[in-house]
């Protein structure tokens, strides 16, 4: 595949069934998942689906996919208009020389030194909801495990991020956040983008919500400039503190509420959506979670674990990715292409909307044999070797690989390991749990287990 123009001879990629006017609306409400997967294995590598008037391309070869991510990114920019009105120009949405120059200034949040400084927060938090769990009214009442694990990461990210304890703020911030999503799913299924505009209670209600959450974060942002108070040690100072290395420049009040947004958001959802169903899958394989105890027990010996020792919990690492290969919390995401191009030997014109799935790409059979089931021994170092390396992106790739990914997988072995070592989580019998794909791919109705200290 190459960059230079493509001659018109090419065919056209094959184009999904659908009806007119809606397309395939129809079938992708009623089964977002099921439809993406499906329409990959029918029709081929690349397929054109026609969402309403909206037609969007969905590559799912890993071959094409590293060419769009990687090889040829330029020509591959973000499609994230939708998300603006929440994330404004955070790094997430924003694209071209003010997408690089916010990488250059939020790269360093997340060094090694800064992820390491914020432990201390992680497992404070942690305790004070083993303080919880252990004084609950009624301990043999199951409880939602999902519920729990995004209740914990608001915690952390809101405490790492202003390092403090937001109090009933919190609150708000996160009920709002939780209406934000639910408006964007809305957006993100949506006929035509006209539905935004509309009076709707989901478009009023998000505007409110919005108008609340802007009022914190700029206050907050107010009152750190003001105070003047270098000794912080958090993601907002970080981001105040930065400058560019080229020009000395630093963040306007809004570039810093846009990433504050874009931070809360996939610095919080996707930890918590990942242990949420990697708890479920735990709670479905015994013998998985007896190994996987077996190792927090040899490396860590009781005591919580440092930043090295995290590293050493390699079963651990299998297991989450296995989790993260079924369940991706991004299970989806956009591009838009700059110039004509060539992909998986079909033509593609300037300005189509490409999708890329890692729900589609990593239930493929061709690279995941008996793809639905659980197995951490897929990610043994052998393993990932023989594989191409886009049949697996929970994190997305190339320059634009999530900058959050090293936060992730510090905060979710951290967060697993002390549960492990201080309970038994045992799902309850009998239970459905199904993916249900909304800003992250979220358990629904939760995952309830029933919590046993040890």
């Amino acid at each position: 595949m190459t960059a230079h123009a493509v001659p018109h001879i090419l065919p056209d990629p094959p184009q999904a069934h659908g009806l007119p006017l809606v397309g395939v609306l129809p079938e992708v409400w009623k089964d977002p998942l099921g439809f993406f997967l499906n329409t990959a294995i029918k029709y081929g590598n690349v397929v054109r689906i026609d969402l309403g008037p909206r037609p969007m391309i969905l590559v799912s070869h890993p071959d094409p996919i590293k060419y769009i991510l990687q090889d040829n990114n330029k020509n591959f920019v973000k499609g994230y208009e939708m998300v603006k009105p929440l994330m404004g120009e955070g790094l997430v949405s924003s694209d071209g020389e003010l997408w690089l120059r916010q990488r250059r200034l939020i790269q360093p949040l997340f060094n090694r030194s800064n992820l390491v400084g914020l432990l201390p927060m992680m497992v404070q938090a942690v305790q004070e909801t083993f303080e919880t769990w252990n004084n609950r009214p009624n301990p043999e009442e199951p409880i939602d495990i999902a519920a729990e694990m995004m209740l914990l990461t608001q915690t952390i990210i809101l405490r790492t991020m202003f390092s403090a304890d937001m109090g009933n703020r919190s609150k708000t911030i996160a009920a709002d956040f939780a209406t934000s999503l639910e408006y964007l799913n809305t957006m993100l299924m949506s006929p035509s983008p006209i539905l935004q505009r509309l009076p709707t209670s989901t478009n009023r209600r998000f505007k409110d919500a919005l108008q609340r959450l802007d009022a914190i974060v700029y206050q907050i942002i107010t009152d750190r400039r003001k105070q003047g108070d270098h000794s912080r040690n958090d993601l907002l100072a970080v981001l105040i503190e930065a400058r560019d290395p080229e020009t000395g420049q630093g963040m306007s009040d809004s570039q810093i509420r846009d990433e504050v947004m874009t931070i809360f958001l996939a610095g919080h959802e996707t930890t918590a959506t990942l242990l949420a169903w990697t708890w479920y899958l735990l709670g479905q394989s015994p013998p998985v979670e007896t190994r996987l105890r077996a190792e927090v027990d040899q490396v860590l010996q009781g005591h919580t674990a440092n930043a090295e020792e995290i590293n050493q919990l390699v079963y651990m690492r299998q297991v989450l990715d296995e989790a993260l290969r079924l369940y991706p919390p991004a299970w989806m995401f956009a591009r838009r292409l700059v110039s004509d191009d060539e992909i998986g030997g079909f033509h593609l014109a300037a300005g189509q909307t490409i999708m890329l799935s890692p729900w589609v790409t990593q239930h493929l059979s061709a690279f995941w044999p008996d793809p639905f089931s659980f197995n951490p021994d897929r990610f043994t170092p052998e393993a990932s070797a023989a594989r191409p390396r886009f049949a697996y992106f929970p994190f997305g790739g190339g320059p634009r690989q999530c900058v959050g990914m090293s936060f992730t997988l510090l905060e979710a072995p951290l967060l697993l390991s002390m549960i492990l070592q201080h309970f038994r989580l045992e799902p309850v019998l009998g239970q459905v749990v199904k993916p249900t794909p909304q800003a992250t791919l979220r358990p629904k109705p939760g995952v309830f287990m029933r919590i046993k200290p040890l």
